[in-house]
C-alpha cells in the first residue's frame, strides 16, 4: 500500500512539474481551425445551410471565419440549391462573441450582425439585398435570421 501511495504521489509530482512549461508550436501545427457547418436561415422562405469553414486569429482577441457552402430550399415545385460564400469577423474571444458577417450568393448580398457561443453556435440577424432575380423564383430580399452549428475538426491555433 505504501508503494502504491508513493507511486501515485510521484505521478502527480511529475505531471504538475510539466504543467507550467511553455511548449513551442511545432511546424506541423496549423494556425487555422476548420470544419463543417449546418444551419437554418429564414429569408422570405426557409433554407437549410451546409458549408465548410476555416477560422483564424489575426490577433489575440479577434477571429475571422471564411465559409463556402450551399443553401437548400424546397420553395415552389422543387428543390433549389444556391451556392454561398461568407466572411465573419468575431469582435471578441470571451464566451459570447459578437460578430459581423457578409454573405453573398448569385442572387443576394446579406450583411448580418449577431452573437456566437465560442464560434460553435452562431445566431445572426440581417437584411438581404436582391442583386439578381432567379428565374421562376421569388425575390430573396428582406430581413433574415439564421442559426448555425459549427463543428471544429481541429483545435490547434498557434
Amino acid at each position: 500500500m505504501k508503494k502504491l501511495f508513493i507511486s501515485i504521489l510521484s505521478l502527480f509530482f511529475v505531471v504538475s512539474s510539466f504543467a507550467q512549461e511553455e511548449v513551442e508550436a511545432t511546424s506541423s501545427g496549423s494556425s487555422w481551425i476548420w470544419g463543417p457547418s449546418v444551419g437554418y436561415q429564414y429569408q422570405r422562405g426557409s433554407f437549410v445551410k451546409i458549408s465548410g469553414w476555416g477560422l483564424f486569429a489575426p490577433n489575440l482577441s479577434q477571429y475571422m471565419k471564411i465559409d463556402a457552402g450551399a443553401n437548400f430550399t424546397w420553395m415552389g415545385s422543387g428543390t433549389t440549391v444556391i451556392p454561398e460564400l461568407g466572411f465573419t469577423y468575431y469582435l471578441s474571444n470571451r464566451g459570447i462573441w459578437p460578430f459581423i458577417k457578409a454573405e453573398a450568393t448569385p442572387y443576394t448580398i446579406t450583411p448580418k450582425v449577431g452573437i456566437s457561443l465560442l464560434s460553435f453556435v452562431d445566431i445572426g440577424l440581417g437584411y438581404g439585398i436582391d442583386i439578381n432575380q432567379k428565374s421562376g423564383f421569388k425575390k430573396l430580399d428582406g430581413f433574415t435570421g439564421s442559426i448555425n452549428l459549427n463543428l471544429p475538426l481541429n483545435f490547434f491555433i498557434r
